[in-house]
């Protein structure tokens, strides 16, 4: 497993990824905060509010759709971490992102960037969609990687998913974990 600083030489640049194109109307931005503690990488996820509309329950990196006077994806991705989780964008060092991912259900492109940040960050969380943040490690992910069976608004599928700690990780954020994992293997 890389370290954290080590990643840059894996990712994709930041301003490259921004521009590549993705199946979906709307265009959105995730940060992927990693941490090392313990000589163990751990990445910062938000668990959804069990009452919101869309997603509920669910858990994701921080992010949403860009907004207007956002300068590009990535200040959206720090914007975004900021509103969530209270995480300043001056305390992230944005070393570059991972594969853009469409999602089906709600038709984003998703662009995920990969950010260092001090470990025992004190979270403020956005009381309206955020329920709680989860602090998992890397390792412990790839260990709790399989396919299981889901069922959504009713639907039975099966899906790759990340399990630790009783948090299942499934859809767009598994897809990023997913290629986060394959980088830092090599």
């Amino acid at each position: 497993m890389k370290s954290a600083g080590d990643l840059r030489g894996v990712l994709l640049d930041a301003e490259e990824a921004a521009g590549l194109d993705v199946h979906g109307r709307i265009d959105a931005a995730v940060l992927v905060p990693l941490y090392e503690h313990d000589d163990d990488v751990h990445a910062v996820f938000t668990r959804r509010r069990e009452d919101l509309r869309r997603h509920a329950g669910e858990i994701s990196f921080p992010g949403g759709r860009q907004d207007h006077g956002d300068e590009d994806l990535v200040t959206t991705a720090l914007r975004e971490a900021e509103e969530e989780i209270g995480l300043p964008p001056d305390a992230v060092e944005v070393l570059g992102a991972l594969q853009p991912t469409p999602t089906i259900a709600t038709n984003y492109a998703i662009y995920p960037f990969v950010g260092v940040i001090e470990p025992g960050f004190a979270w403020v969380l956005q009381q309206t969609e955020v329920d709680e943040v989860l602090e998992l490690s890397l390792d412990e992910l790839r260990a709790g990687y399989g396919e299981r069976r889901l069922v959504r608004r009713g639907i039975p599928f099966r899906t790759p998913t990340y399990e630790t700690g009783g948090h299942v990780i499934w859809g767009a954020t598994a897809r990023i974990l997913g290629d986060l994992l394959a980088r830092t293997s090599r």
